[in-house]
This record gives structure tokens, sequence and C-alpha cells, in this order.
């Protein structure tokens, strides 16, 4: 039954006259990007509410401690990355809600700590430095059925969570003593929120890597800023960002004049978004 839906949606991908969408690879390539990059943008917008711009930096960079860590402990890493990731979010957020230190510096002890970490692990078993590559640049071409399956069920629980929290979540951002005013456990949605953000980091660095991955929460975000005249609208002027960028970079990335990473076309995309965004507001 799922090969069959997923043949079913290849054969509507590969209906775009552009010969590169005639290849299996291409084609779930796009349907990844048809879920990764909207749900990126949109977690990314309570990233600039929180001021959490290297959170996903933080997170980003556990996943080399979550592969040493797995091979470690023969552990699969598709399952020692998540691990390490929720484990890691939920100590940058208890820290922020338990000492009087900034959102950024909170996030700069983890990362610098998680960085050195897994660096350490690493450097310890040279076949797995070679490998690390792959999570540095990231390739959104290699993505398997599996984990836009993954991508599906975690694009659903999150749109599912905003749908309930979005508002309380921004009143959160704005004034934690305003969200307590209003009887919302903003400790509860933080801890939710940081956890649905840490899995989307994870599966973001396999298409634009560690090095990228912020932009992919900041820029379709900051641009929707931009342009929006209200936060709902910002929401969706965010995703509409991120679903333009992620198919006109990867479609660029495939043209053989450009023949560039995908995830770098991708945020290159979203950058000339986000310039145009500045002019319009100029002339607004």
């Amino acid at each position: 039954m799922l090969n069959a839906i997923f043949d079913f949606l290849c054969s509507l991908v590969a209906l775009i006259p552009m010969e590169c969408m005639k290849m299996r690879f291409m084609q779930e390539a796009f349907l990844g990007v048809l879920l990764l990059a909207p749900l990126t943008a949109a977690a990314g917008i309570q990233v600039v509410n929180f001021r959490m711009a290297f959170f996903s930096d933080a997170i980003g960079h556990s996943v080399f401690a979550g592969v040493a860590i797995g091979l470690l402990l023969s552990i699969s890493p598709q399952w020692s990355m998540p691990i390490t990731a929720l484990l890691v979010g939920a100590g940058i957020m208890l820290m922020k809600r338990c000492s009087k230190l900034s959102s950024d510096t909170v996030i700069g002890v983890f990362y610098s700590a998680v960085a050195a970490a897994g660096l350490a692990l690493i450097s310890r078993n040279p076949n797995v430095a070679r490998d690390m590559q792959t999570f540095l640049y990231g390739d959104i071409l290699t993505v398997t059925r599996g984990e836009i399956v993954y991508l599906f069920l975690l694009s659903a629980a999150f749109y599912l969570f905003e749908f309930f929290a979005f508002n309380k979540l921004m009143i959160i951002g704005l004034d934690e003593k305003l969200a307590r005013a209003h009887r919302i456990p903003a400790a509860l949605y933080e801890y939710v929120y940081v956890g649905l953000l840490a899995l989307i980091v994870i599966v973001a660095v396999r298409a634009a890597g560690v090095l990228l991955v912020t932009a992919l929460l900041i820029v379709p975000s900051a641009a929707a800023r931009n342009l929006a005249s209200s936060a709902g609208k910002m929401f969706f002027l965010a995703m509409a960002t991120g679903l333009f960028s992620g198919i006109a970079g990867l479609l660029l990335s495939a043209q053989e004049s450009v023949n560039a990473s995908s995830g770098a076309m991708i945020v290159l995309a979203a950058s000339a978004v986000f310039l145009a965004s500045l002019l319009f507001q100029k002339k607004g």
C-alpha cells in the first residue's frame, strides 16, 4: 500500500516538464522538499520569537555526538541522533528556566560542550570522522522513503501542536509573566516545542548539513517578518517562502549549468527572497 502511494506521488512529480524530474531519486527528493522546507520555515518563527537563533546549531552539532555514542553503544544512529538531540534540547530549556542566564548564553554553553564532546568521540575513530562529511554538508538527494514517511508524521505532529499552541507560544515569547497571568503553562509548551524542534533540526541536517541548517529555520521566517502584518500571516508567509525556496533550490541545483549542492541552493533561494522582502519593506 505504501509503495503504491509513493509510486503515485512520484508519477505526479514526474509530470514536471524538466528532464531532471524523470529520475526517481529526484522525484523522492522533491517529495522530501515539499515536506521539509515549509516545516523548517514554520518552526523557525518561534526560533526568532524566542531569540534562539543558535539553538539549531547546538542541536545540529549534537549529530556528531549522537553518531559517536550510537557506535560506542552499538545503537543505530537513526535512534542515537534524535535521542541525543532531544536530551540536548531539554537540557538547554532546563538550564534556561533554572538560571538567570540569557537564552543565547545557555545555548552557547551547550553548543560548545556538545561540539567538543562529539569531536572528541569522533577523533578516536578515523572511519567515523570520514563519514561525518555527510552531516556537514547534507544531501536531500539521498532521502529515503522511510525518512519521507518520518517527515510526514513529524510534520503532522508539529502542525497539530502549532494549531493549538501558536498564540500561546507567541505570548510566552513576548512576556512569560503575561503568559502566567493568562494561566498558560509556559514550561510545558516550551518543552514540547523544543522537543519537536530538535527532531526537525536532525532531519534538516540531512538536507542542508550542519553548516546551513540554521538558515532553513531563520531566513524564511525573517523574510516573512518583513512582509507580514500579523503573526498569523507571518506563519503562512514563512511556509510559502520555505516551499518556494525549497523547490527553486532543488530544481536549480539539478541544472548542468549550476551543478551545485541542493542544500546550498535552497538557502541561496531563501536569501534572495529575504533580500527582495527588504526592498519591498523599504518601498512600503
